[in-house]
């Protein structure tokens, strides 16, 4: 089964080179299965990583793009498909229209924001789509420890893993869309 992948990621430059590589095994991997990626179309960082390694490797890329990006000549050349949108707002809602699952790699508070709107509107229906935090390097240990102590406190009802997965390897995001 093919799949639209939606990935939040990183759009700055300098951080850990191999978050670049890893990301770059991910979109040859994702090409190679025929999934597609739905991305923020960004010319930059992990965005422009994840549709380069996905474009050269024959997959098909969709960027989602806020007008921001389009007037400031910041989109990737490697987006076989762009969509504008007014804002980030309008960019996280096309980018879950348009994906049948979210992997979110190494990011910041783009990333953050845009993790938890997708699980908080699983948690009240309005979709059944998973997040997948790719956790390269143990990037996202912190914020699963953070998770798990929210839940200790009694702030997250049921199974916050039922929306947002983990996934530590390529194997493991494989069998998590197999899973799908």
């Amino acid at each position: 089964m093919t799949m639209k992948i939606a990935i939040f990621c990183s759009a700055n430059e300098n951080i850990d080179k191999d978050f670049f590589a890893l990301t770059k095994e991910l979109g040859r991997w994702i090409a190679a299965n025929g999934h597609s990626i739905v991305f923020g179309g960004a010319n930059f960082g992990l965005m422009e990583c994840i549709a380069k390694s996905v474009f050269e490797a024959g997959g098909e890329t969709i960027g989602i793009v806020p007008s921001i990006l389009l007037n400031g000549e910041s989109v990737s050349d490697y987006t076989r498909v762009v969509i504008p949108c007014d804002n980030l707002s309008d960019r996280k809602d096309l980018m879950l229209a348009k994906s049948d699952i979210i992997i979110a790699l190494p990011g910041g508070i783009g990333t953050l924001d845009e993790i938890f709107t997708v699980a908080a509107a699983a948690t009240i229906g309005y979709h059944h789509k998973q997040v997948i935090l790719y956790n390269m390097k143990g990037f996202w240990d912190s914020l699963i420890t953070m998770m798990d102590d929210l839940t200790m406190k009694g702030m997250i009802r049921g199974n916050w893993q039922e929306y947002i997965g983990i996934a530590n390897t390529l194997e493991e995001i494989g069998e998590m869309l197999n899973g799908k």
